[in-house]
């Protein structure tokens, strides 16, 4: 611990903040520049106080123009641009006097550097990220200006393990987290910028869409992870000793994700199924919003998202309302009574299902007799639509609707079950008990 110590210079330096600390110069000058700091932040304070309606004004008419947050968020750094500038002031006046305000102009400094660190942060779409992004960046430059970067780089240095030929050290670590989460940043956010641009190229299909911008992030990922790795001088080649050990396992363990993987792979490939199409598998109907590289997004028509495992869509047996013809066919089955002319009830049942707007004319409704039952005669309407996205339920209920009115208009019956009982012969018992209550009935009476 004392070459660690001595390394990293930290006991000089304490001994000098205790030099400095029992001069009474020293502390009359500290004060005032503390005085200093104190007096500009409340003055920067009461002008963002004051200025608030204008500057808040000026954010709202932004606003208008651009879609994004940064505007927004930019209120929070009005205080800090007001104290920076009164802080370069003060120090600037102090200087003219020949005074020497260091820690003012290190404070001014340090505000400049949270401000660029604050605004630049304001790219990540994360508010929690952001944050801490800003945080550990102003850390970083506060121990550049205090001149304590190197000596804490030092430390963190040698606080290391040696595995194989690799030195993995606390500095390397934090170094390579860095840099692949910079490097990750950017590879994402290139991705989705080229998904998106791919996403408005009329001649690709939606599915060649999807499966480009999948692999092109996959590939992005890849190369910032090497990238990253080599920048901190790591050697790929050092984690040969971990691959035969651990792969076998991370093999069984991702073995159902790679499966879906694979799985969203060839149906991006074969196109069996793709945005917008709308299926049906097991009880779960919707349309497809997304086809990503585990699951499948299906929007169901009460509003929920079903998340389908791709391998699902592969072993399972998907019905496809939407996969060479966006038209589909309906059925819809009621009943007529026997006296009904039949022919004019056909005639009545195409015309009240042409009058749904959902109805194609082309192919034609059509109304077949489909049995003799045992209150009604059986019929079944059938017609077309091509928006089952639009859901099927309520087009059947707007067709049964129409056949209710138009029958009514009509004067076609639409029966109901009924049962006729006759009773052939009386049992004598059953007259006997007959008679017996009408003339106690009677009696009483």
């Amino acid at each position: 611990m004392t070459d660690l110590f001595e390394r990293t210079h930290i006991s000089e330096w304490l001994h000098r903040v205790g030099e400095l600390a029992s001069s009474r110069a020293v502390l009359e000058a500290l004060a005032l520049q503390l005085a200093i700091l104190a007096a500009a932040w409340l003055l920067a304070w009461a002008i963002r106080a004051v200025t608030r309606l204008g500057t808040d004004r000026l954010v709202e008419r932004f606003d208008r123009h651009l879609s994004h947050r940064i505007p927004r968020t930019m209120r929070g750094l009005a205080t800090p641009c007001y104290a920076w500038l009164l802080l370069v002031l003060a120090e600037r006046v102090a200087a003219s006097f020949g005074l020497d305000l260091e820690l003012v102009r290190i404070a001014a400094s340090l505000t400049a550097v949270w401000i660029v660190v604050r605004a630049s942060s304001l790219l990540l779409r994360d508010p929690g990220l952001a944050r801490g992004v800003a945080i550990l960046a102003w850390c970083i430059a506060a121990l550049d200006i205090l001149g304590l970067l190197a000596p804490t780089a030092a430390a963190l240095d040698s606080l290391a393990i040696t595995i194989g030929k690799l030195q993995l050290s606390v500095l390397l670590v934090l170094k390579a987290a860095l840099i692949l989460a910079v490097l990750l940043w950017v590879a994402l956010e290139l991705a989705r910028l080229i998904s998106g641009r791919l996403q408005r190229i009329a001649g690709l299909s939606p599915s060649v869409q999807v499966l480009t911008g999948n692999l092109l992030k996959i590939a992005l990922v890849m190369v910032a992870l090497v990238i990253g790795l080599n920048a901190v001088g790591i050697d790929l080649t050092a984690f040969a000793v971990f691959s035969g050990a651990i792969g076998v396992g991370i093999g069984f363990g991702l073995q159902k994700i790679v499966s879906n993987f694979v799985s969203g792979i060839i149906l991006l490939l074969e196109r069996s199924v793709k945005p917008g199409d709308v299926i049906e598998v097991g009880k779960t109907y919707g349309s497809i919003t997304s086809l990503g590289a585990r699951y499948c997004s299906v929007r169901g028509r009460d509003g929920k998202e079903y998340l389908i495992p791709n391998e699902n869509l592969i072993a399972n047996q998907v019905v496809n309302w939407s996969y060479s013809n966006p038209q589909i066919r309906l059925d819809v089955e009621f009943g007529v009574g026997y006296e009904s002319d039949l022919n004019e009830v056909r005639a009545l049942a195409i015309a009240a299902g042409r009058q749904v707007k959902r109805v194609l004319g082309a192919p034609p409704a059509v109304c077949h007799i489909t049995g003799f039952g045992d209150n009604a005669v059986n019929m079944l309407l059938r017609f077309w639509i091509e928006d089952p996205a639009n859901g099927v339920t309520n087009v059947k209920g707007d067709v049964l609707l129409a056949l209710w009115n138009t029958f009514r208009e009509h004067g076609i019956e639409l029966p109901f079950p009924q049962r006729e009982l006759r009773i052939r012969e009386v049992p004598a018992s059953m007259l006997r008990a007959v008679e017996a209550a009408a003339e106690t009935r009677s009696a009483a009476e």
